[in-house]
Order: structure tokens, then sequence, then C-alpha cells
């Protein structure tokens, strides 16, 4: 078994804490993290009070097909855009009871980037019912394990940030 890296899981544990207390449970929409996000809370004894479910839409078929992503969408921004994650978290929050959802689509590496979208560009965004999608860019550092335990971090603290947002 895989051990998870503490900050991973303490990450997790901070937003099912909050979800918890908030009565909301949580859907997660990955592609570059393969699974890593709900692998970081479901590492956490309980966490089925607040997960609700996970799409791991690694290709632009299964994000079409899992969550809705018109692939003309796709097409037009690519699959490593803002126009991809947010789409990528309403369709989870269509396709399943959940609240929150959280989504992400990145280059990991250590192929596949461009000058346009280098290795380590990540976008990501969390939906909640009812309010506006959040949304960030981040260019990661580090190797192909770097980028994706970064991009758990930074999506479980954008989802943490609109649990905790009052509606405006």
């Amino acid at each position: 078994m895989t051990h998870l890296p503490s900050p991973l899981v303490t990450s997790a544990e901070r937003l099912l804490r909050v979800c918890a207390k908030a009565g909301l449970m949580v859907a997660t929409a990955e592609s570059c993290t393969g699974g890593l996000i709900a692998a970081a809370l479901t590492a956490v004894a309980g966490s089925s009070r607040v997960f609700e479910r996970g799409f791991v839409t690694y290709s632009n078929a299964a994000k079409f097909e899992m969550l809705r992503v018109p692939l003309d969408l796709i097409a037009e921004h690519g699959a490593v855009s803002e126009a991809v994650a947010r789409a990528m978290a309403m369709g989870a929050l269509t396709a399943s009871p959940a609240d929150i959802a959280i989504s992400v689509t990145g280059i990991a590496g250590p192929e596949g980037g461009t000058v346009d979208k280098p290795v380590g560009l990540v976008h990501m965004a969390a939906a909640r019912r009812g309010r506006a999608i959040l949304h960030c860019r981040h260019v990661f550092a580090g190797d192909r394990t770097a980028v994706r335990e970064a991009t758990v971090i930074e999506s479980l603290t954008l989802a943490i940030q609109l649990v905790e947002t009052p509606r405006s």
C-alpha cells in the first residue's frame, strides 16, 4: 500500500472538517491527479460522511462521457484550460448529489508541455451549488510526483476557501 504524504492528508482532513461542519458532501473530477485527491480524502477515517464520489476523467472522451464537458469546449480551449476545469466541476455537481465539486486538469509531465502550456501547468476549479465557481491556475515546479501532490494540496485549499466564503 502506498503511503500518502502527510501534507496531502492534513489538507484533506481540513476540507472534510469544514464540510462536515457545514453539512456538505464533496465530489472530485480529476484528470492529471488520476484520483489522488479522492485517495487523500478517503485516507481519512470517517470520510464517507463527506466524500460522495470521484470521477477520474483522464481522457477527453471521459470528460465528455462522465461530466458532459462539451467536446467543442475542449477543442477550442484545450483540455488544460480554465474553461474545461470549470466545466468539469459543474459536470461533477450535475452527475452527483454532492454540494461541492473540486476539479483539476493539467500537465504533470515530464512530457506534454508546450510554450503556452508548460509542464506543471494546472487549472483547478471548485464549484458549490448556488455559488460562483472559484478557479485558480498554477505552474508547479518539480517532477511528476511534485506537480501532482502540489495540485492536491492547492485544490483542497481552493475548496476550503469556497466552503468558508460567505454567500455574497
